[in-house]
């Protein structure tokens, strides 16, 4: 049974990608994964201070309302971030959390303790954004590329929707929906993503 870790970078609850991470929930539970859901604005935490306390460990030294997280990170096979486009990047909830992992880029590429956990896990993202610009989601393509490498995996897949703004507007896209469960579901069972339909691929158009 895969072990899936979702952050909810949304502020706003039951919005257009907390509807995209419920349809990729409802997909990986079916075929039994354990999925945590984890709302971001729930938690009391700073971002990066840059302090420097993670360079000889490779361990984060702030104690706040992420540091539990650490260890799930570890444990989880799969890694997901639903966030919304703010002005063409993630939430600021959301680059706080990426921004908590530097411990773990640390324990890598510093340090070389090897993989994070002792395994390379999946990262997925779910975004949503209320224009439709050609370059809407470079920006947060590459900070997610970056982000997953930090903490042990690879950018394997995500679900990118352009022209949906208002609160339930993605729910007038079934097809949307349904690309989101499928890749729950082959996310869940460790299937080949290039066989999901309607979601975006490395190396391929945002």
């Amino acid at each position: 049974m895969k072990n899936i870790l979702l952050f909810l970078g949304s502020p706003r609850r039951g919005g257009n990608t907390d509807i995209l991470a419920e349809a990729f929930t409802n997909g990986a539970k079916s075929v039994g994964a354990s999925v945590e859901r984890v709302r971001l604005m729930d938690l009391k935490f700073s971002p990066c201070i840059e302090c420097g306390g993670c360079d000889d460990s490779g361990t984060c030294i702030l104690k706040d309302d992420f540091t539990p997280f650490y260890k799930k990170m570890e444990e989880a096979d799969v890694v997901v971030l639903s966030s919304p486009m703010f002005f063409y990047n993630i939430t600021a909830a959301s680059q706080a959390m990426v921004e908590r992992t530097q411990a773990f880029w640390v324990r890598q590429y510093v340090l070389k303790s090897g993989k994070i956990g002792g395994k390379t896990r999946d990262g997925i993202f779910l975004s949503a954004g209320a224009t439709k610009g050609k370059l809407l989601f470079e920006g947060s393509l590459r900070v997610m590329r970056y982000f997953f490498d930090a903490i042990g995996g690879s950018l394997e897949a995500a679900v990118l929707v352009r022209g949906v703004e208002k609160k339930g507007d993605i729910e007038k896209q079934p097809d949307v929906l349904e690309s989101a469960e499928n890749l729950g579901k082959c996310a869940a069972s460790g299937g080949d993503y290039s066989k999901v339909q309607g979601i975006w691929l490395p190396g391929g158009k945002s």
